[in-house]
């Protein structure tokens, strides 16, 4: 039999019954949407979060107060809290470690901060020039914290793009409305201390209390004797030259701090030393383990799929019975009749297998547009959809093309 009559009986075959054919169809679709969104769905959460990790910086080695602490499953978090880190510490690993690139301290906290009749409570964090460069924050109007308001310990301030929009409007503009020239130069309150804003970063997105958008800058010698009231740093952020040399920077470091702070067992360090790469190497293997899972449980509904087909083909070789017999009596072999059966189980999956990507593809699109969440469509995974929808009309449309072969014509011919 010839390609195009296969084809040609295949079309007629499943328009005859359009009703059960559109049913059958539309359990694949389904299927296959599902697992484009949900996938598409990992591979956003996982490139938003590397994205959100990576522009706060390259090659960071984050140094924090206080003793790690596991929690299970290789999670671990520092104590944060502590009071161990100091400028004296930032001072060291600049003179004594030939990598570093660039350093910057830290004294974070949050505060009420004010406004005439506005106010939030948004993150303040103590720092200084270096910040900018090691964390990759630009600024759009004014200027950043300079090295005279860090030895000074000048009561300026920086703020980020949500903090001028919850100061300056009365919430129903846009960061985009406001004259920043006006902005610069007013005089805000945290803490109930007047602070100057002398500058407004660059939008750069985020979520959380991580979200650079929403915080205030400040030279950290003005956090320290304004807002924290002592000596300590929360955080001594350390920019490595180059990414290979991170491992042994990170040596090289808890080394020399273990030394300064006279500790002789390193598990009773007093600090703590995340690696950048490795929390965006766990993240990516997190993420990536989420992306499976939510295949998979997309995949579920690909095999009630793929069981709808095997039933409409397992009807359809009942109700064909005696067409099936006929053929064989003028003359038709059992593969012939095999492939035609396999044909049309393949053009079925195969059909919802396309619009099912389609489909998929409009929702993705959709949530990432309206800001639902963020999606990233792959197209090894539309390529991978096809094929396994064709699998599964393959897999599935097996079975009841060997049946409709084996009949024997002449049962087939007195079948009613």
């Amino acid at each position: 039999m010839k390609i195009a009559d296969t084809l040609e009986e295949t079309f007629s075959a499943l328009l005859s019954n359009k009703v059960r054919t559109s049913l059958t169809i539309l359990g694949i679709i389904i299927g296959i949407g599902s697992v484009i969104v949900m996938v598409a769905i990992g591979q956003g959460s996982s490139s938003s979060i590397t994205s959100s990790i990576e522009s706060t910086g390259s090659n960071l080695l984050m140094i924090t107060p206080g003793a790690a602490k596991s929690f299970g499953y290789g999670a671990r978090s520092a104590g944060g809290t502590a009071k161990t880190l100091t400028l004296e510490d930032s001072k060291e690993i600049v003179a004594e470690i030939s990598s570093v690139k660039a350093l910057t301290n830290e004294v974070s906290g949050r505060y009420q901060v004010v406004y005439k009749g506005n106010n939030t409570n948004t993150s303040i964090m103590g720092t200084d020039t270096n910040y900018a460069t090691v964390k990759n924050v630009s600024i759009l109007q004014g200027s950043f914290i300079e090295n005279s308001y860090v030895e000074g310990s000048s009561k300026v301030a920086v703020l980020g793009p949500t903090v001028v929009t919850n100061l300056f409007t009365t919430g129903e503009e846009e960061f985009a409305d406001i004259d920043l020239n006006a902005v610069i130069g007013k005089t805000i309150k945290i803490n109930k201390l007047e602070f100057k804003v002398v500058g407004v970063t660059r939008e750069k997105g985020g979520s959380g209390f991580s979200n650079q958008d929403d915080m205030i800058y400040i030279p950290y010698t003005t956090a320290q004797k304004y807002l924290s009231g002592n000596k300590y740093l929360t955080e001594i952020d350390v920019q490595i030259s180059d990414a290979d040399l991170m491992t042994s920077a990170q040596t090289e470091i808890t080394n020399l701090l273990l030394g300064l702070h006279n500790i002789s067992d390193s598990t009773a360090a007093d600090f703590s030393i995340q690696n950048q790469s490795d929390l965006l190497e766990t993240i990516t293997s997190t993420t990536q383990t989420l992306t499976y899972l939510l295949a998979a449980i997309a995949g579920i509904s690909l095999l009630v799929g793929g069981i709808g087909i095997m039933n409409m083909m397992l009807t359809t070789v009942t109700e064909r019975t005696k067409e099936i017999g006929l053929r064989k009596a003028i003359g038709a072999k059992g593969n012939d009749i095999s492939f035609q059966f396999l044909t049309e189980a393949v053009v079925l999956t195969f059909t919802g297998g396309i619009v099912g990507v389609a489909l998929g593809w409009i929702i993705s699109f959709g949530l990432n547009y309206f800001s639902i969440t963020t999606t990233v469509v792959s197209v090894g995974s539309i390529f991978l959809a096809v094929f396994v929808s064709a699998g599964i009309g393959i897999i599935f449309g097996y079975y009841p093309a060997k049946r409709a072969a084996k009949l024997n014509p002449i049962e087939a011919l007195r079948y009613e």
